[in-house]
């Protein structure tokens, strides 16, 4: 062994297609398919609820131009959270990583994994929604199996993005093409006055917009792996730009497809819409449409992982996480214990959580990080002009983001304040309370360094190195 202690570290290996597959991969999960009937039933009219995706496309994209400069200046991996630890300080960032981990990442795996189940089981229960219990058992079956590919090999868990990725794709296309089709033959009568019952509430807006943008979710994806991407300062901007581009272009064409062919009750009622449009469409080869949305969320999951795996690590190495959590497979170089941590918090998010809630819940708690972020740009950007800065974007863009994120984080509690958000909010804060003893006055009984030990022999980890 005397000769064998190699520094552990991650490669610059990631060019422009695999950024951008990185992006769009994960942004096209199991959203489009699952959340058109809720933006729909929530804005009340089918014109208001194209209008809403494409809000939620622009948005996305000046928010990412945003990360793209936050990206070029800070140069590390682990996206919001090291720029807010670099901007807000630890307190801040501590409290992000706590609720990130904690919650965020999990919802977003239990999220994506029933989003999986509900798809894989249609089939089987062609005239009714599929039992609650077997949707949950198939979701934790699939993240289990996810845990293992993604502990097992890197290389391998890539090779399951870029395959589901092209598949996902595929699928799309499909959904566009027949809808297409149908509006040639003129089945154009689901667009007349499609701006009527139109809900102009705040609520209403701000929870379509919650779901619509959980569609998009991942578009930060690339700011999580700073240090693994070739020439960040020129292969970020672009990566984003035609990621992001493309996904929004997709999502348009699929919900007008979705709306030549259902009308917009049909769409509201349906568990799983585009089995539904498969069924109307393809006729008996309706199937084809739910496995290929199963793939999608499959293939989503998978990114969520490889990137959530990433975030744990970076946190552990700056001291906010146990040791334990930083490290990485001796043999096979991925980071296992984040990986296994993350696992075990997501199925029990699964336990009590339904597809709608976990989704509002989600993404109250990432508009609200969002936020403290994109005020650290503006504050870097008036503080410390000289810092160099290959990617610029006006200082406009953060500001208006900005207040597009507050809105989106206040919108559903002034109007419908529900005692769930209150939950989230204290949960969120409970952070900081945890930090000054554990953190900062570094509080740590002896039984988990015994703890640390035993795990690091038992899984067979050491310590990774930083990457700049």
């Amino acid at each position: 062994m005397e000769d064998k202690t190699q520094k552990l570290s991650l490669k610059r290996e990631v060019g422009l297609v695999g950024a951008i597959s990185l992006i769009g991969g994960t942004m096209i999960g199991s959203g489009i398919f699952m959340t058109p009937q809720t933006v729909l039933y929530s804005i009340g009219s089918p014109g208001a609820s194209l209008v809403v995706w494409a809000a939620c496309g622009l948005l996305v994209i000046m928010i990412s131009f945003c990360y793209a400069e936050l990206g070029t200046v800070i140069k590390e991996s682990g996206g919001e959270y090291i720029y807010i630890l670099r901007t807000s300080g630890p307190v801040v960032a501590f409290m992000l990583i706590f609720s990130s981990v904690l919650f965020v990442r999990p919802a977003g795996v239990a999220g994506l994994a029933l989003g999986f189940a509900q798809y894989a089981v249609a089939p089987f229960y062609p005239d009714c929604p599929p039992p609650v219990l077997v949707v949950k058992c198939v979701a934790a079956a699939t993240v289990l199996v996810l845990a293992i590919v993604n502990c097992l090999n890197v290389r391998l868990s890539m090779s399951v993005q870029v395959f589901f990725m092209v598949a996902k794709v595929l699928a799309l296309a499909v959904i566009i093409v027949g809808g297409v089709v149908m509006l040639i033959r003129g089945h154009t009568e689901n667009f007349e006055n499609s701006f009527e019952n139109t809900n102009l509430g705040i609520n209403p807006i701000g929870i379509a917009f919650y779901q619509g943008l959980w569609s998009y979710d991942g578009w930060n994806n690339l700011n999580y792996v700073t240090e693994e991407l070739k020439r960040p300062e020129v292969n970020l901007p672009r990566a984003v730009l035609i990621a992001i581009s493309l996904v929004t272009g997709l999502y348009l064409l699929v919900n007008v497809s979705y709306l030549t062919v259902m009308t917009p009750k049909e769409l509201m009622s349906s568990s799983a819409v585009a089995v539904t449009w498969g069924n109307k469409v393809l006729g008996s080869w309706g199937w084809i449409m739910s496995i290929a949305a199963a793939l999608s969320a499959f293939g989503s999951l998978n990114g969520t992982f490889f990137s959530g795996g990433r975030v744990c690590f970076v946190a552990a190495r700056e001291g906010h996480m146990p040791d334990i959590l930083s490290m990485a497979h001796v043999h096979r170089l991925t980071p296992s214990p984040a990986l296994i941590f993350t696992t075990i918090i997501s199925l029990i998010v699964l336990i009590p959580g339904d597809f709608q809630s976990i989704v509002n819940y989600f993404s109250f708690t990432a508009w609200f990080f969002y936020a403290i972020t994109l005020s650290g740009l503006i504050y870097l950007k008036i503080k410390k002009p000289e810092l160099p800065r290959p990617y610029k974007v006006p200082i406009v863009l953060p500001i208006l983001v900005l207040i597009a994120a507050v809105f989106l984080v206040l919108a559903p509690i002034i109007d419908d304040p529900q005692i769930e958000y209150l939950y989230v909010a204290l949960f969120i804060f409970s952070g900081a309370i945890i930090y000054v003893p554990f953190i900062h006055y570094k509080l740590c009984p002896g039984v988990l360094t015994k703890l640390t030990v035993f795990l690091q022999l038992f899984l067979e980890v050491a310590p990774a190195e930083k990457n700049l």
